[in-house]
């Protein structure tokens, strides 16, 4: 296994084009202090986990020193930032350091956040603080546990630096692994200056280094469009089967490789509401959890603006865009089946049919958001309905959800559906747990604290939603009381 020292960098990245990145080195972070070690990100790397015990650990990994083979780069980029145009964002407090490829063939860029400020920086001091670095250490393996694309962290060091947020907070680094940090904004920092050249340089770039089966294909910034487009949909379905929003939206926030990139004032649903908005920056609601699916539409749309090389026919990209609502909806229904426990009709079923299934969903989430209830807890417990048991006199509630699991119950007699079964595969896909803001805030006030211990029982918990985990159940409860009161914001 390598240690930290010695892992092999490639840096392609830094070999495009010097007007795609500043060269900069991180600022020093003084006496920094290791809070988290994530032995499965070590994992992907490859890296010993025993490096968590080197005392040069925190040197590195809060960029005081460089690694060996590493070649600092903030990269450029520019993005609709709540719908409104920004020509140049880029890296403002974060650090490509450069990418590793382990034996398995994978790539992953390691990029350092919180390390100082870049010529992107514009207004801002490019640190992070202790607060955000965790919430976004937990959610990489939150989304991870479920199954759902996502960037991954290694590592958070902190300081006790001070850093003027809301509140005067303490400085942290995280060390961040993903494929690619290549956005929907990137394309756009260079279309919207007339650099075609530029766009064709990345597009090349991305192709060569994470879709290799459109190697010498004709159209190949149409292939790559179309790709990202439906990428991007079964992303945003998975989201939404898993009750996530992610809060920002902003096309510099959107990965051309469909992962979820860029943690901020993210939430998981707690009582189920469609229109629920997480950022509390959000003050229109463009990103509340019901308008995600068209916002990764109307991003897809400014990517393909981007993207189109001159004299190209408007036509054929707009039916490569189209592709976004088909693999979208066929990614949730699957996924919304799967958490219904729902199997395919027999051939002669009369009863019912594929639209009702969508009906039925629909009507669940109608009577849920009527119901106030916990859209996980829901689902978890919808594990051990039984089509042999009075649905009435197991789950109580309204006249609407009694009514809602008598048309459930007959569904799954249609099918023939076997109690046992079903119960078993719902659930390896309605998890137990997911990271509920309460749950991270009490990480965020403990770390604060100098005690660190719950991040890596939480993580530990998080790699694994699906399982009973007794001796954690506690994490599985709604918040309650001052709970509920917690906010986010994109400083978050």
């Amino acid at each position: 296994m390598a240690t930290l020292t010695s892992l092999p960098f490639e840096n392609s990245y830094a070999r495009l084009h010097p007007a795609f990145y500043e060269v900069v080195d991180p600022t020093p972070l003084p006496d920094p202090y290791l809070v988290a070690f994530n032995p499965a990100a070590a994992a992907l790397l490859e890296l010993d986990p025993a490096e968590a015990a080197s005392a040069e650990l925190v040197h590195y990994l809060s960029g005081n020193r460089r690694l060996p083979g590493a070649e600092p780069i903030a990269q450029a980029y520019g993005g609709h930032q709540f719908g409104v145009w920004v020509p140049q964002l880029g890296d403002g407090r974060a650090f490509l350091l450069g990418e590793v490829r382990n034996s398995q063939g994978e790539k992953w860029d390691l990029h350092l956040k919180g390390a100082g400020r870049t010529r992107f920086s514009r207004f801002g001091d490019g640190r992070s603080v202790l607060r955000s670095t965790v919430r976004e250490y937990l959610a990489g393996e939150a989304l991870s546990g479920l199954g759902i694309p996502t960037t991954r962290a290694l590592s958070i060091v902190a300081s006790k630096l001070p850093v003027q947020r809301e509140r005067v907070e303490t400085a942290a680094t995280l060390l961040r692994l993903s494929p690619s940090h290549v956005r929907f904004g990137t394309f756009e920092y260079f279309a919207a200056r007339g650099e075609t050249q530029r766009v064709s340089e990345l597009v090349a770039h991305v192709i060569q280094e994470h879709f290799p089966a459109l190697h010498n294909a004709p159209d190949p910034h149409l292939r790559l469009f179309g790709e990202v487009c439906r990428r991007t949909a079964t992303l945003i379905a998975q989201w939404m089967a898993a009750g996530f929003a992610h809060g920002v939206m902003n096309t510099d926030n959107l990965s051309v490789l469909g992962l979820t990139l860029d943690y901020g004032p993210f939430g998981f649903l707690d009582d189920y509401d469609a229109g629920f908005i997480c950022n509390h920056t959000d003050t229109d609601g463009r990103y509340a959890f019901s308008q995600q699916p068209s916002v990764g539409m109307w991003s897809c749309a400014r990517l393909g603006e981007a993207l189109m090389p001159p004299g190209e026919d408007p036509e054929t990209w707009q039916a490569e865009l189209e592709t976004y609502w088909p693999a979208f909806r066929d990614a949730y229904d699957r996924l919304v089946r799967a958490k219904l426990g729902l199997t395919d009709l027999p051939p002669d079923s009369l009863d019912f049919t594929a639209d009702d299934d969508r009906r039925l969903l629909t009507e669940l989430l109608e009577v849920l958001q009527a119901e106030r209830a916990d859209y996980t807890q829901f689902f978890r417990q919808l594990c051990d309905y039984r089509v042999t048991r009075d649905s009435a006199k197991m789950t109580g509630g309204s006249a609407s959800l009694q009514a809602w699991f008598a048309w459930y119950g007959a569904r799954l007699r249609a099918e023939g559906s076997r109690d046992a079964e079903r119960a078993e595969r719902m659930r390896q896909v309605n998890p137990k747990y997911v990271l509920r803001n309460w749950i991270a805030q009490e990480a965020i006030e403990q770390a604060e604290a100098g005690q660190f211990s719950l991040i890596e029982d939480i993580r530990r918990l998080l790699s694994d939603p699906f399982a009973e985990h007794p001796a954690m159940s506690r994490f599985a409860k709604p918040p309650w009381g001052g709970a509920r009161d917690i906010v986010v914001s994109c400083s978050s």
